[in-house]
């Protein structure tokens, strides 16, 4: 098999992922001689691998012409069956004109207006959990301790979700995004994540049910009682909203913030930048979201015949927009292997672009800024107490273990 051929099967490889020098060479590989390589793995429907960060670029733009039904993510083929026989579609699952009016029920809770309403309480929550850190002796594993918790937090409290139910929220999102990670998979097979994805769809129809019943101010009455020209949601689709809320609200930015830590530890230089002038902070959350990427990539199918990058791609074809290689590409980023924190520009494609821009982008920029900002004046020392190790996936991930040693006032 040709050495780009290789490279470009290393998309569907979801232990790829987790061998970041691997990966980066692979995507490297592709960018210099192959940008739109076509893919043809055992177990999966074929798909274009588009890897330079202009064609993604223009892919997004031209939301026509690149639909996201009807497979929005790599997944395998048993898989894409399962999940159309499921019927589950949340806002990745959909396009205009249904994407914007059904994305603009939960609109105005992820507004500026409505952050800044949360500033408090994201506060809040970032200081109970560096208390946590120091509470730990000065030794934890980042990412199980701390990183996974925080966010869960934020945004079960803006679905209203009661604290008891968040360690199950905790395990099926983890089972959902992690079904091809041999540690954070369910212990029962064959078909991990469908059975999480059921079993949190049974979690959120009760939620609806009581939401309908007794309504209350949170962002979970909103959904369940929301009408379209006079006309409440489906089951289906409510269930799928709270879904799509619950895992891409926790698992991206817990996977940031854990990457972020951990660029900070081993570029110590940029950690000394940051706490010596705080007013960096909002470059250093953009530059610590393109260099974590947390969501991988997303898939678009072509609605008619197409050209990327004086490709022709055939009407009915897939394309995997390949973030993790836009956000190293040569052609944008100066060094992009570089960690710095006050890159300039920094013109990431980590939330997306276009009308699929990342609806809680605003959210989880806070969220890094204020969990930061709470750490890193009561950061006296910090360093790795052992191997951070990367989860297996090709869509959604990050850090599953960062062990650390520190010092916290």
């Amino acid at each position: 098999m040709p050495i780009v051929d290789e490279a470009a099967n290393v998309l569907a490889e979801p232990a790829a992922y987790a061998d970041e020098p691997r990966l980066h060479a692979a995507l490297a590989a592709l960018r210099a001689d192959k940008p739109v390589a076509r893919v043809e793995v055992a177990g999966y429907k074929p798909f274009w691998a588009i890897t330079k960060h202009a064609d993604v670029m223009a892919v997004e733009r031209a939301n026509r012409r690149f639909t996201n039904w009807p497979r929005p993510v790599l997944m395998t083929a048993e898989s894409d069956e399962m999940q159309a026989a499921v019927g589950i579609r949340t806002l990745i699952h959909m396009d205009d004109p249904q994407h914007r009016v059904v994305r603009a029920i939960a609109a105005e809770w992820f507004a500026p207006k409505a952050m800044k309403a949360m500033g408090e309480r994201i506060e809040e929550l970032a200081k109970r959990y560096v208390d946590r850190m120091r509470d730990t002796g000065g030794e934890c594993d980042f990412v199980s301790e701390i990183a996974v918790n925080f966010p869960l937090y934020v945004i079960m409290s803006l679905l209203g979700v009661p604290e008891s139910d968040f360690p199950l929220m905790l395990k099926l999102t983890q089972e959902l995004v992690g079904s091809d990670d041999d540690e954070l998979k369910r212990s029962t097979p064959p078909d991990e994540a469908m059975n999480a994805l059921v079993e949190m769809f049974t979690f959120f129809q009760a939620l609806t049910e009581s939401r309908r019943a007794n309504p209350t101010d949170d962002l979970a009455s909103m959904i369940a009682n929301a009408k379209i020209d006079g006309e409440p949601l489906s089951d289906v689709d409510i269930v799928s909203y709270y879904a799509i809320i619950a895992t891409a609200g926790h698992d991206t930015t817990s996977s940031s913030i854990s990457g972020g830590v951990r660029a900070l530890i081993e570029h110590p230089d940029q950690l000394d930048r940051l706490r010596a002038d705080p007013g960096l902070m909002p470059g250093a959350v953009e530059e610590i979201i393109r260099w974590v990427t947390p969501v991988k990539a997303f898939m678009r199918t072509a609605a008619e015949d197409s050209v990327v990058n004086g490709v022709a791609i055939p009407a009915g074809d897939s394309l995997l927009l390949s973030y993790a290689s836009a956000n190293r590409d040569e052609d944008v980023f100066e060094d992009p292997f570089r960690f710095d924190i006050g890159r300039e520009p920094n013109k990431h494609v980590a939330f997306g672009y276009g009308v699929h821009f990342c609806l809680g982008a605003g959210l989880a920029r806070m969220e890094i800024s204020k969990f930061l900002g709470e750490l890193l004046p009561r950061l006296r020392s910090i360093e790795l107490a052992g191997e951070p190790e990367l989860t297996a996936t090709t869509f959604v991930g990050g850090l599953k273990h960062l062990p650390i040693r520190f010092t916290i006032d």
